[in-house]
């Protein structure tokens, strides 16, 4: 069975585990959902289906200033526990994200957040270069589809590849810390600031 992208986006969201592990848990179980989540708990990966639910009201801010002081980024990030937020692994990762968005710049945390007018505008100019290069009209619309992926890993912090490591995304990194923690931790928003972008 034909693993698509939609399928391992909706078992991420359940379980909070990274794309990869979640591509892979259902590649084992040949696309059978509840399948696959036990085959992540099995494995140890997934605790997270049972956290899902669970209010996130502590964190931290975290802040980054690049040398210079020309770029600054603050982030929220929010977890269950006053004890989690001041542990040293909760706090390198609001910096390492901070850090993150001052070098890529992300419009949004996940891609649940972009306007739908502008995935439309997005596919829209998507659909029209696929024509202009001689696609045919039935395929438009797919192709449109698989360049959003791009725009997402682009524009998205959880889809972005991180800097320091181009090999695992946000997402992958925020999956293992909750793993590793045993918590639900969330990056709730951010603000980044830079010397004259606006004028």
């Amino acid at each position: 069975m034909a693993i698509s992208a939609t399928m391992v986006k909706e078992l991420r969201e359940k379980t909070g585990v990274g794309m990869m592990d979640c591509k892979n848990a259902l590649n084992e179980t040949n696309g059978d959902f509840d399948a696959a989540i036990d085959w992540l708990r099995k494995k140890g990966i997934a605790k997270a289906a049972k956290r899902a639910d669970r209010v996130t009201a502590e964190g931290v801010v975290a802040s980054y200033i690049h040398t210079g002081a020309k770029i600054g980024v603050m982030v929220e990030v929010n977890c269950e526990t006053d004890f989690v937020a001041k542990s040293d692994d909760f706090q390198r990762f609001g910096r390492d994200v901070a850090m993150h968005i001052a070098a890529t710049n992300p419009r949004w945390v996940r891609s649940e957040e972009v306007p739908a007018d502008v995935l439309e505008k997005e596919k829209d100019i998507y659909r029209e270069e696929a024509r202009q290069s001689g696609k045919p009209e039935q395929v438009l619309d797919k192709i449109a589809e698989g360049k959003l992926r791009k725009f997402y890993e682009e524009n998205c912090l959880l889809e972005q590849a991180f800097v320091k490591d181009p090999d695992r995304k946000i997402g992958d990194m925020l999956a293992d810390l909750l793993t590793k923690i045993g918590e639900k931790i969330e990056i709730r928003r951010f603000a980044r600031f830079q010397v004259g972008e606006e004028l």
